[in-house]
């Protein structure tokens, strides 16, 4: 696809003088001595990583990683992914020599240089807000191999130019220089606002509701809270919690369709609003990270809590929709907790979603 985009840049005559890719965060690939792929690349809704925070907690417990990282538990995160690659498939430990995260392995595709970006880097819950490079205590105390984690470069640095593979492939060549990778990185980046003590929502799959900060917030009290301290540019930090934004509604749509029943994401909306919706779901519970059906998780959902679940699709994506309201509602008012700091709302940055989709829920 890369490849493909950049085909048609030339066959429109946009030859870029610049590009750069960024994505989601802490899925990575395991490259051999012979720059293959080790083992299988894993999205990281896969169940592998059930337990594994069991598996770090005998490790070092959950206060002092969070006050070594700054970052939240999420049981997808990398240093979960790892150990179950150490759990599960440990001659890879020995077999890959490199690690990158997605984009920066996209990068080498297109280069043939290897580089491991910073903000995404910070996803794996393995780099210090203090020394803003790997902790490499850290990571051999987890037994990880120390050869996968190298220098870490920041947004705005040359990769390189294509290959010239790809160029003969494409057609023209062009410089290679990185975003932040982490895609919420560059979408913070573009918040258009240069004020300090602003909230934004950048919203998509998930909603990602924070602010910018100097300086990591690693106190105990923020962990409570379940904020992270996500890499930013500049060596800022994205301070910031991660809330389910519309990747129920993505999954009840595709599910739909599957069925038969193809609805824009607009009929759907307006759908939920002529109905009568009375169930209430928690959108950030487990059970809706990856299910076999986001409908039925809805109904079971609501059958657990004593609610009345229908059977028709309005009120299964009308619930998930208030509901995704009323988390950024209610979770605005724990920003800022480890400083008691007021923070004021300042914008919406769109990934993926459309801000009309989102209403708070009652109350």
């Amino acid at each position: 696809m890369m490849v493909q985009g950049l085909k048609e840049c030339g066959r429109l005559g946009k030859i870029p003088a610049a590009m750069g890719i960024d994505t989601w965060a802490v899925d990575y690939v395991l490259l051999d001595g012979e720059d293959k792929v080790t083992g299988k690349t894993v999205g990281y809704r896969d169940g592998r990583t059930q337990g594994m925070d069991e598996e770090v907690g005998r490790l070092i417990s959950p206060e002092e990683l969070y006050g070594r990282t700054g970052i939240q538990k999420q049981i997808f995160n990398t240093i979960y992914q790892f150990m179950a690659v150490k759990k599960e498939n440990p001659e890879y430990l020995e077999q890959a020599q490199t690690m990158l995260m997605i984009p920066d392995y996209l990068h080498y595709r297109l280069t043939g240089n290897k580089c491991q970006e910073y903000t995404n880097a910070t996803t794996t819950q393995l780099v210090s807000p203090e020394t803003k490079a790997w902790d490499y205590d850290l990571i051999e105390r987890l037994g990880y191999p120390k050869k996968w984690f190298g220098d870490l470069s920041m947004p705005g640095t040359l990769v390189g130019e294509l290959s010239e593979a790809v160029e003969k492939e494409v057609g023209f060549s062009c410089q290679v220089v990185l975003p932040g990778t982490h895609d919420t990185a560059s979408a913070v980046a573009a918040v258009p606002s240069n004020e300090e003590d602003v909230l934004y929502i950048s919203s998509g799959t998930w909603s990602l509701m924070g602010t910018e900060r100097l300086e990591a917030d690693c106190s105990e009290t923020s962990r409570e809270h379940n904020f992270t301290n996500e890499g930013g540019y500049a060596y800022r930090f994205r301070y910031l919690k991660n809330i389910m934004g519309l990747w129920m509604i993505q999954s009840v749509k595709k599910e739909l369709a599957r069925a038969g029943e193809d609805y824009s994401f607009a009929q759907l909306c307006q759908m939920a609003e002529e109905e009568s919706i009375k169930s209430l779901v928690d959108c950030n519970d487990d059970c809706f990270l990856a299910p076999d059906s986001m409908i039925q998780a809805v109904k079971d959902f609501c059958g657990r809590s004593g609610q009345t679940g229908s059977g028709d699709s309005g009120p299964a994506g009308g619930s998930d929709l208030q509901e995704s309201g009323g988390l950024l509602q209610k979770d605005q008012g724990g920003a800022g907790a480890g400083d008691g700091k007021d923070l004021q709302a300042d914008t919406y940055r769109g990934r993926g979603g459309q801000r009309g989709f989102l209403k708070p829920a009652d109350g």
